[in-house]
């Protein structure tokens, strides 16, 4: 029936052809998540004494350190959506109520990149 659709000329909606490149995306930003978390950890045990506020703070003080943290919030953001888009092809029938998800999804990622940028760049 897809194919059959595909040969009238009729755009689908469904998203079937984004397997590799989202199996692919998923895996990339995983990695990039897990070297954030390990750099993180590594920076903590680095701290001598108590993790204060600024202890904390002196962490995400090296520019290096808030690129990275804001691409890995990117990156989160990004697997976040690939895994939420698949939960709403596979489970939302209604159309209208699929693009509705989508977009909210979009919205608020955004909005959380949008803030966390704030907050890297005040510390």
């Amino acid at each position: 029936m897809a194919a059959h659709s595909i040969l009238q000329g009729k755009r689908l909606t469904s998203g079937t052809s984004h397997g590799l490149r989202d199996w692919l995306m998923q895996r990339v930003t995983a990695a990039l998540l897990l070297l954030f978390t390990l750099v993180l950890v590594v920076q903590v045990l680095l701290i001598s004494g108590p993790i204060t506020y600024e202890a904390w703070a002196g962490i995400f003080a090296p520019q290096w350190m808030k690129s990275l943290t804001f691409v890995t919030i990117v990156a989160l953001c990004w697997h976040t959506f690939v895994g939420m888009r698949d939960i709403f092809m596979d489970y939302i029938k209604p159309m209208a109520l699929r693009i509705l998800l989508h977009v909210g999804a979009i919205v608020w990622l955004v909005a959380c990149c949008g803030w966390a940028l704030q907050v890297l760049w005040r510390i």
